[in-house]
């Protein structure tokens, strides 16, 4: 998945100065501008340049071969999907491939101002070429046997115009479709996309150099490793406005992915995340104020997305969506209410969980749900833990699904609650220097049965507790492979204290660190592989660390001095193992989940897109289908009414966690286990 990088950019009006006093003229607002360095780029360059090659974690040289590495992804970044550059461009730009280093040592960039700017003439080009095809109505018929294929990232370049604008027309007619199956007239197709491909070319007028710098730099980042970045000045604003948890809004992250805004993930206790209808993946394509019309925001900038969706506390904003893995291409509309985020919305929270059927019918489990490791997260669980216990649980889960990571200090805490005393984590940082984090305290808060439910998208500080949970035989761990990030940055200003600036340098993220478990292995790309997996949708080749470009590799190191207690043996997870696969084969939810499975597998490595009507219809109306036939199924279950339409299905059917049900099951037959185990001795 490649990342653009897009900055908010204003239009601007041009003063000039005369002899006569100021006068005011406006700029053609479709003119492209004419792009050149800014002095506070040279200096912030030469900075970049010697803070990555001195103080990176990850060694590398800056010579031809790297400089070739940067160029590639420039122009990646510039244009991934190969809807814009020629072969010949390409060709004529290779020239300054080896430049990059010394470009950057010296910092002088001006040939990348140019590859930049040739690339929104390109861009401009191509939607001037759109807005000639809405003009033709005759070319909006969808009754052939056509594709379009969205992903063109491993096509070869277009030899020529000509081919470029086969692809525009499919793309035109593709965004055409789209609007026709969501319920619009040719006159208001027309209407949608000659703004939406006239604001395109706003934008691009509204340029700065700003972003040229700040797509070259990230390509240099990106070059050395994942998670090393540079903030422009406003960016690195918005960073520390969201950690300082000032921002409010809807409490998601977002970035690029070709004209749409996606969902990366959402912020435990914001907004987004309350709603349950939002999901990583998700792409937003249009934002409303309140009860206002929707601004269709395909092709706009990242930043300007973000203006849009941000506003004050307990205001209202409606998105429409494109669901992430959804092949319907149907929109739905969330209605949100901005807020702060707070801490104790992103808090640990518990709860008795009750199986409702089952052999383990009205049997007690407590749930401890941990969103983020927050300041003072460990010091919650311990009361959590308590009050559990009070309610003579006979076991405890700790739900990390979702959970992106935060305080290190934090993980060792909370790993120490169920230990006593020793290491948690190994942590390596440049010059090989490994540091042991131990937890110090010998007391052991809970001593009863313990699992951890991980998924794809619980990482760094959630993998540190999960893998100490398991090296230490401690408890079971199961779900599905973790994130996989193994590595920590450090965030840092270019500006030094006695500059005398007159624009600010910005920021830059660079990793200096890697963590290790305690038995040697690095939690980094392949994260925690759990003891019992759930059966996924999620291919780990397909998201998290090892799907990030250019991410570091997994790698090995002594274990450390530690002593696992023995509360779960391999014979014991194997037994665990053998229940679980018998029981779900037979789950009707899990059964819906296997038939999910092989959908997406089915249509993973799609890259295209028919472009016939009655094709996209069956498509979304046999999705609707199924979707209404498995809520009536799951009504029929609890002794409930079918329902005629999918509108009406009830919130509570749509929300049943089957994971957490089952993980029960798994926990009851863990204790099960044991009594047996006690009683045969």
């Amino acid at each position: 998945m490649k990342l653009l990088c897009r900055g908010i950019l204003l239009g601007l009006a041009i003063t000039y100065a005369g002899s006569s006093g100021a006068i005011s003229t406006s700029k053609d607002p479709l003119e492209l501008p004419d792009l050149v360095q800014e002095s506070q780029h040279a200096l912030a360059s030469k900075r970049i340049y010697h803070l990555f090659t001195r103080e990176h974690y990850k060694r590398f040289a800056m010579d031809d071969t790297f400089s070739k590495k940067v160029f590639e992804r420039y122009v990646d970044q510039l244009d991934y999907n190969k809807q814009f550059f020629l072969q010949a461009d390409i060709d004529e730009m290779a020239k300054h491939q080896s430049k990059f280093d010394e470009a950057f040592y010296r910092g002088n960039l001006d040939f990348v101002y140019d590859m930049f700017e040739l690339n929104l003439e390109r861009r401009k080009q191509m939607f001037e070429y759109a807005l000639s095809i809405i003009s033709q109505e005759e070319e909006m018929k969808f009754d052939k046997q056509e594709l379009y294929y969205y992903d063109r990232e491993d096509s070869p370049w277009a030899n020529d115009i000509a081919e470029l604008k086969a692809y525009w027309l499919q793309r035109v007619k593709y965004d055409a479709l789209n609007l026709k199956l969501a319920g619009k007239e040719w006159p208001k197709i027309k209407e949608l996309l000659t703004k939406r491909y006239t604001t395109a070319i706003k934008r691009l007028a509204q340029s700065q150099s700003e972003d040229v710098f700040q797509t070259v730099m990230n390509a240099f980042a990106r070059s050395i490793e994942a998670h090393t970045s540079y903030l422009s000045p406003r960016r690195a604003d918005r960073f520390q406005m969201e950690m300082n948890l000032s921002l409010e809004g809807i409490g998601a992250v977002l970035f690029a992915e070709d004209d749409y805004t996606v969902i990366r993930s959402l912020v435990p206790g914001g907004p987004a995340d309350r709603s349950q209808q939002i999901k990583p993946e998700d792409k937003i394509v249009g934002v409303a104020q309140a009860d206002e019309d929707f601004v269709d925001v395909i092709g706009w900038r990242l930043d300007d997305v973000v203006e849009l969706i941000k506003g004050p506390k307990g205001t209202q904003v409606r998105l429409q969506l494109l669901k992430g893995g959804s092949a319907d291409n149907e929109t739905v509309v969330v209605k949100l209410v901005r807020d702060k985020i707070k801490l104790e919305d992103r808090a640990a929270d518990s709860k008795v969980y009750t199986p409702e059927s089952g052999p383990y019918k009205g049997r007690k489990l407590g749930v401890i749900e941990i969103p983020s490791f927050y300041s003072g997260l460990t010091r919650d669980v311990v009361k959590l833990l308590e009050t559990l216990q009070e309610e003579k649980v006979e076991g405890i889960v700790i739900d990390l699904r979702g959970n992106g990571g935060g305080s290190l200090p934090e993980s060792i805490n909370l790993t120490g609650l169920f230990i006593e005393k020793g290491p948690v984590v190994q942590v390596r940082s440049v010059g090989n220097r490994i540091d042991v984090q131990n937890d110090r305290d010998p007391r052991v808060f809970y001593h009863g049965p313990l699992m951890v439910m991980v998924d794809r998208y619980s990482a760094s500080a959630s993998e540190i507790f999960s893998a100490a949970i398991q090296d230490y035989d401690r408890g079971v761990v199961l779900g599905e492979q973790t994130f996989g990030k193994g590595t920590v940055q450090q965030h840092r200003s270019l500006e030094k204290r006695f500059d005398l600036l007159e624009k600010p340098l910005g920021h830059i993220q660079y990793t200096f660190a890697k963590f290790y478990r305690i038995n040697g292995g690095s939690t980094q790309n392949r994260g925690v592989i759990p003891d019992i997996l759930f059966p996924s949708a999620i291919d780990p080749e397909e998201w998290g660390e090892s799907k990030e470009d250019n991410a570091l590799p997994w790698d090995k190191i002594r274990s450390a001095n530690y002593q696992p207690v023995g509360l779960i043996s391999d014979n014991e997870v194997q037994a665990l193992i053998a229940k679980h696969q018998q029981r779900i084969k037979a789950d009707p939810e899990f059964i819906y989940i296997f038939e999910d499975i092989e959908e997406y597998k089915k249509n993973k490595d799609k890259k295209y897109q028919s472009l016939n009507e009655a094709e996209r219809k069956k498509e979304r109306d046999e999705a609707k289908a199924t979707r209404l036939k498995r809520a009536n199924e799951r009504l029929v279950r609890q002794g409930k009414e079918k329902v005629e339409d999918v509108d009406d299905i009830p919130e509570e059917i749509e929300e049943y966690d089957v994971f957490l049900n089952e993980t029960a099951n798994i926990m009851f037959d863990y204790i099960g286990l044991n009594k047996l185990a006690k009683n045969n001795k």
